[in-house]
């Protein structure tokens, strides 16, 4: 089996696959955006400024789903310096990294629908382009969620 195979048995086989879709998607995106703008502002005196609201939302998004995956994969940032010194802190230290984590991403969660639901309940509208804000506000709160449960799936698996 390969290690592709051997990450998405531990990181959740098909959502594993969306998430590396997604992230592909928003890049894809992402890069058609700048290079259009570079285009336009090169052959053109015109600017396409209104879309930096767009790749701002795009890089939110790839980057709370990119966290999803590095969690559940377990490809997420570590400190090794105290945990790889302390014997007693080796076996702890995973589980406090993703239960702090978790809270931490609870909490995003939570305040960010809280923020989204303001810009729904005050009819906010993005600077640029004028759409509603909570069309960009919605993301982080969902994705937030995504990556609490993949946090609950890692401290399942022994925080690893």
């Amino acid at each position: 089996m390969t290690t592709s195979s051997n990450n998405d048995k531990k990181g959740g086989g098909r959502l594993a696959s969306v998430e590396r879709v997604l992230m592909a998607a928003t890049m894809g995106a992402l890069c058609v955006i700048t290079m259009a703008n570079v285009l336009v502002r090169y052959f053109t005196d015109m600017s396409f400024a209104f879309t930096e609201e767009i790749s701002i939302a795009l890089m939110v998004v790839m980057t709370l789903v990119g966290a999803s995956r590095a969690f559940a994969a377990g490809h997420h940032l570590a400190i090794q310096y105290f945990a790889g010194r302390l014997p007693g802190v080796r076996r702890i230290a995973p589980r406090l990294a993703a239960g702090c984590s978790l809270l931490m991403f609870a909490l995003l969660a939570i305040f960010g629908a809280r923020m989204a639901w303001d810009d729904y309940d005050f009819e906010v509208t993005s600077p640029s382009l004028g759409v509603p804000q909570w069309w960009y506000s919605i993301w982080l709160p969902v994705l937030s969620v995504l990556i609490v449960a993949r946090l609950i799936g890692l401290l399942r698996r022994g925080g690893r």
